[in-house]
């Protein structure tokens, strides 16, 4: 135990919570900026058993806040979950480390959290959260969300039976290009290092069993302003919150987020969301874009040019990803560009 020396001199862990951390199981979701820093700071920590589960690939520019990749991982293009589970067995080789090359979604969630413990939210979308938050309310599984975005973000623990759950905070995913992501709005890394900083704490206290220390708020800040708030949200569990007031779980029931689908012979991908009926306000998402790439609007549809990619939005909110005939790789740019 003469790894984890200082952690146990720690008296709200000790002996007894340092057991408890190598018997816990832990799923992180999403291996970018949140979850390689949370996946890094549980795997020292001495979590037993730590599965990430991630859609994606590295890239040049994830270096600058994704801790746990470097240059050689983004010139193989390892997909992140492969790469970060490499690396954490090499931190610390007590650590049992999955990785899941692919997406979660409502088909296949029930399966890979049975048996874990706490999940960790390092996901850059709200449909995958809310799918979270119906899974784990079904299980019974504290989890842990966390933001960032541009120099702010925001961190809440839900556990069932004790705190009302996300949709009790938002009712229903954001639009397509509602919500700023790292592409349309920037980030800098200290914001989601202490967004994970605050997950890792979070997720310490709840596994050690040290429940009277979680946090009941929401925790938001933006470091660039010096804003740090707290929101109480105690009394955030409403008798009529669909999921943790009348245990009803549509988010499960869904075909498991967009649907895609390969478009033979044209080197393209469609990706249509989930939700149905949307008019988004492209001209309005193209202005978030400029800064992105090439971006052209008419009243039908917004065409982005950015990196070796087209990507072509219509007002419902389906698209159509050229430069691909991957569908995971186009769900990545649908999600990083519009958000979903």
């Amino acid at each position: 135990m003469n790894r984890y020396s200082r952690q146990i001199l720690f008296e709200g862990i000790g002996p007894a919570g340092q057991e408890k951390l190598r018997q816990a199981r832990v799923v992180i979701v999403g291996a970018g900026a949140l979850g390689t820093v949370s996946a890094n700071n549980l795997a020292r920590a001495g979590v037993g058993y730590i599965k990430i589960i991630d859609r994606d690939f590295v890239e040049l520019s994830n270096l600058q806040r994704q801790s746990l990749f470097d240059e050689a991982d983004a010139g193989s293009t390892l997909p992140k979950a492969a790469a970060a589970a490499e690396k954490l067995a090499r931190i610390n080789s007590d650590v049992q480390c999955e990785a899941v090359i692919g997406d979660l979604n409502a088909s296949n969630i029930i399966f890979h959290l049975s048996g874990i413990d706490l999940v960790v939210d390092g996901t850059d979308n709200f449909e995958t959260r809310f799918i979270i938050n119906d899974a784990c309310w079904k299980l019974g599984i504290p989890w842990i969300y966390g933001g960032a975005v541009s120099s702010s973000g925001m961190v809440a623990v839900f556990v069932p039976g004790e705190t009302g759950c996300l949709r009790c905070l938002f009712d229903s995913p954001p639009a397509p290009g509602l919500a700023p992501t790292c592409e349309t709005a920037g980030i800098i890394n200290p914001a989601s290092g202490l967004v994970a900083g605050l997950q890792s704490a979070e997720a310490l206290k709840i596994l050690v069993g040290a429940r009277d220390k979680v946090s009941s708020g929401l925790v938001s800040f933006d470091l660039w302003d010096n804003r740090f708030d707290n929101f109480d949200l105690t009394g955030a569990k409403l008798n009529d919150c669909p999921c943790c007031g009348k245990g009803e779980y549509e988010f499960l029931q869904s075909t498991g987020g967009a649907m895609t689908a390969y478009l033979c012979g044209r080197d393209a991908v469609q990706v249509v969301p989930s939700e149905n009926n949307l008019s988004l306000d492209l001209a309005g998402i193209s202005q978030r874009l400029q800064a992105v790439g090439k971006v052209q609007v008419n009243s039908f549809l917004l065409r982005l040019s950015v990196e070796n990619y087209e990507l072509v939005l219509f007002k419902e909110g389906r698209a159509i990803i050229k430069g691909t005939n991957n569908e995971g790789v186009a769900k990545s740019l649908y999600a990083r560009y519009f958000g979903l």
